[in-house]
């Protein structure tokens, strides 16, 4: 097995198969799993699965991007670390990408991220972590405090409520809120 979130080889916890209408796999279809050996936890080991120098330079961007007062400046500091952001972001106070894993991060033109919002790119659990992508589609909007699980996508012009956990994709123009996050 291949560990490389960035090219999204490994293996997959889902049979990673569309279904039939021709949607995305279910979440954790979508992302790629990382197993770790020995009595402790995964993320006991997580400088194995990335560079501390790096980690530390994504969180202090990271850091300046959540404080920044200008738009301009948040988009321009996360593009300096890998994330990909479009024209017209708008990155709420306090907003968090993945510190880990920021490449894997995708938000797309004139998309709203909310205050204290969290794009998660990995989940570490006891005896492996998981990696996917995180895709905000044009126009999407996540609302203040809510947090996106890894191998999630939001589609375009779609908006998640407030204080909402995403743990599934969320269909184009469809609004969802809730933990778990359901169409409302």
């Amino acid at each position: 097995m291949t560990d490389d979130p960035a090219t999204g080889s490994g293996t997959g916890t889902g049979d990673g198969d569309a279904d039939t209408d021709g949607q995305r796999p279910e979440r954790h279809a979508a992302t790629t799993v990382h197993a770790t050996s020995g009595p402790k936890n995964s993320l006991q080991h997580w400088l194995e699965a990335r560079s501390f120098l790096r980690v530390c330079c994504n969180y202090v961007v990271i850091v300046l991007a959540r404080i920044a007062p200008s738009l301009r400046l948040k988009s321009w500091l996360l593009r300096r670390i890998g994330v990909t952001v479009g024209d017209g972001v708008s990155w709420g106070l306090e907003s968090t990408p993945d510190v880990f894993w920021p490449e894997l991060v995708t938000v797309e033109d004139q998309a709203i991220i909310g205050y204290d919002a969290t794009l998660l790119c990995h989940e570490f659990l006891q005896d492996e972590y998981r990696t996917g992508e995180v895709v905000v589609r044009e126009r999407a909007m996540i609302g203040a405090g809510a947090v996106v699980l890894p191998g999630v996508e939001i589609g375009t012009g779609a908006q998640v409520a407030a204080n909402s956990l995403v743990t599934e994709d969320v269909p184009p123009e469809t609004t969802v809120a809730g933990v778990p996050a359901e169409v409302v």
